[in-house]
């Protein structure tokens, strides 16, 4: 599947019903995500591989690495009614994730990559963290999306705990009105992928 195809294809991807602001739940758009996993395809991470989504959502990076040709797939989600929309999305996209309900803190499993959003942390402070910490125990390859000006953060982080890691590209992520807190209609963020090794 070309990098286009794959967008179109993310596009159908439905994002949350009922948004919950403590778990920033925003959803990755459909060119950044296809970006993404066409590059963690092209450099040997997803195809017929096991690919991991901690903090699924609704589904976006399970269903997408699928699409990819990743030998299986599993997004795991704390927010039921998230895991329910991507249940949806799979179905409407012909792929078949396993999506799991479960806390970041409680996932016991391994991965050949891990492809993920995680939280930001402006909700919650250092709420990426645990993200990170359980995909550097899960599995050798991470895909991690983080806010620009956390990376030197997010890089050291990855180091301390005997990784390699770079930034593998950066973004403007158009993040809409979402919440009540929201003084602005759209809010434009940079953020960056870091992979760490």
């Amino acid at each position: 599947m070309r990098k286009r195809e794959l967008e179109m294809a993310l596009q159908k991807v439905r994002g949350f019903e009922s948004p919950d602001p403590s778990l920033e739940q925003y959803m990755t758009p459909a060119s950044m995500a296809a970006d993404i996993l066409f590059s963690a395809w092209s450099a040997g991470d997803v195809e017929g591989l096991k690919v991991i989504d901690l903090g699924c959502g609704t589904g976006m990076f399970a269903i997408g690495a699928l699409l990819m040709g990743a030998g299986m797939a599993v997004g795991y989600d704390v927010s039921k009614e998230a895991l329910a929309v991507a249940r949806s999305n799979a179905e409407l996209l012909g792929v078949s994730p396993e999506f799991v309900e479960c806390d970041v803190h409680a996932v016991d499993d391994g991965a050949d990559t891990v492809v993920m959003n995680p939280p930001f942390g402006c909700q919650t402070r250092n709420a990426d963290r645990p993200f990170l910490e359980k995909a550097m125990e899960m599995s050798e390859c991470v895909y991690s999306i983080h806010m620009a000006n956390s990376v030197d953060f997010v890089l050291g982080f990855a180091e301390r705990h005997g990784r390699t890691a770079k930034v593998c590209a950066t973004y403007k992520y158009v993040i809409p009105h979402t919440f009540a807190f929201h003084s602005r209609t759209n809010k434009a963020v940079d953020v960056a992928v870091v992979n760490i090794r």
